[in-house]
């Protein structure tokens, strides 16, 4: 904590551009700065979890996958992501959706306080009552207040979930889809399932005659009763065409969060764009698909993660995410690991995004939003919570030395 103080200090008063990486996993760069300081937390990766009170203190440089490890062993788990290598501090202050999310909400909606470090380089910590505007501002706000340097979450049951990716291939997305955006409108809250637009990677554990196809997935996860998880699954497999994979079962949550980290090391070419999604019109699936026949890449990808269930039943205002009536968080990544490829990777995903946008809503979630989005952007990202945010923003950090993010700016 000293560390962090010293630091913030140190760049406020030299006015150096601030740069705070929890994880490392931030897509459009965030996590570092040219002629500027970063403030690394990545060490601070201490998790304790209480199982009587299903609480669980992290430290800001943890990974989601330092936390499932730790509470996997009580049979619980925070709703975070999807992958185990992202970054819970940028994952949780934008919101953070994930497999458990139609259950037990965001990962905002599970956030009881937080230890900040301020502007002024004073350390407060945020909950209902203590500072508490600080502490709505933090759910979903992004880094625009301080340096987090710690969370304490709300932990829920969770150890074995029937889960797993189901293939299509790419000429069966449509009717894939229609079915899906039926399914998402009466699926119980235990049932999740995330859509994808995608090729098969080349390679282990997946069957030789499919690597490199174009297809449509669905990522299945039901965490309820064994008995009544195989079951729905079952009535899944029933209402679609015969998959050309599927490895949907039993299976430990933790090794559902980790199911894909392997595809995806570090080092990779990334360029994404995202929106929030209401409605998934037949012209809107048609314009998906003949994007998606395009992907320059085998890595690159469209994604459809659902955010209803629990986080449609808190009200807008409640938290600084603000849309709560969105179906939908959509991600369309160009991900390759040539740097040659890179132009053809970003065009790709900025083609796509202008095709599809028209159908979506005007904000996106924000860890799925560029460097260069705009303030327009952003303020359609929060909506009417954005004048309570940029006020706030004046009263914790007037002179937006926090402004390597999705910034909003001081209001008066």
């Amino acid at each position: 904590m000293a560390d962090v103080i010293a630091a913030v200090n140190f760049g406020r008063d030299n006015r150096l551009a601030i740069a705070i990486r929890g994880g490392g996993h931030n897509g459009p760069g965030f996590g570092s700065v040219d002629d500027g300081l970063v403030i690394d937390l990545s060490m601070m990766r201490g998790v304790r979890v209480d199982p009587a009170k299903r609480t669980v203190r992290v430290g800001a440089g943890c990974t989601t996958g330092d936390v499932d490890h730790a509470t996997h062993a009580f049979g619980l788990a925070i709703p975070f992501g999807v992958v185990s290598t992202t970054g819970v501090a940028g994952l949780t202050l934008s919101g953070g959706h994930g497999y458990l999310g139609r259950q037990y909400g965001l990962a905002i909606d599970n956030l009881i306080e937080a230890d900040v470090v301020l502007t002024d380089g004073t350390f407060v910590v945020a909950n209902t009552t203590d500072s508490p505007d600080l502490l709505w501002a933090l759910r979903g706000g992004g880094g625009n207040f301080g340096v987090v340097t710690s969370f304490l979450f709300e932990a829920h049951p969770a150890t074995t979930v029937y889960a797993g990716p189901i293939f299509w291939e790419l000429k069966d997305a449509a009717r894939i889809m229609r079915w899906y955006r039926d399914f998402q409108a009466s699926a119980p809250d235990e049932f999740y399932a995330f859509l994808g637009l995608q090729t098969v990677p080349s390679g282990d554990p997946f069957p030789r005659e499919h690597w490199g196809k174009k297809i449509c997935v669905l990522l299945v996860s039901h965490n309820g009763v064994a008995a009544d998880a195989e079951k729905a699954v079952n009535a899944v497999r029933a209402a679609l065409p015969e998959p050309i994979i599927d490895f949907a079962g039993p299976i430990p949550y933790l090794a559902l969060q980790d199911m894909f980290d392997g595809l995806y090391p570090k080092g990779l070419h990334w360029y994404w764009k995202g929106d929030f999604v209401k409605t998934l019109p037949d012209a809107a699936i048609d314009v998906h698909i003949e994007q998606a026949a395009r992907v320059p890449s085998d890595a690159s990808l469209m994604h459809l993660y659902p955010i209803d269930g629990s986080v449609h039943r808190k009200a807008e205002g409640e938290t600084a995410w603000n849309c709560r009536d969105a179906t939908w968080s959509m991600v369309i990544a160009g991900i390759g690991s040539d740097p040659g490829q890179a132009p053809a990777l970003k065009q790709w995903a900025k083609n796509y995004w202008e095709a599809i946008h028209p159908f979506d809503l005007g904000g996106a979630y924000p860890n799925f939003m560029k460097d260069d989005e705009g303030e327009a952007r952003i303020k359609a990202t929060y909506g009417d919570n954005y004048q309570r945010l940029g006020k706030l923003k004046k009263k914790y950090d007037p002179g937006n030395l926090f402004r390597v993010n999705q910034n909003v700016r001081p209001m008066a």
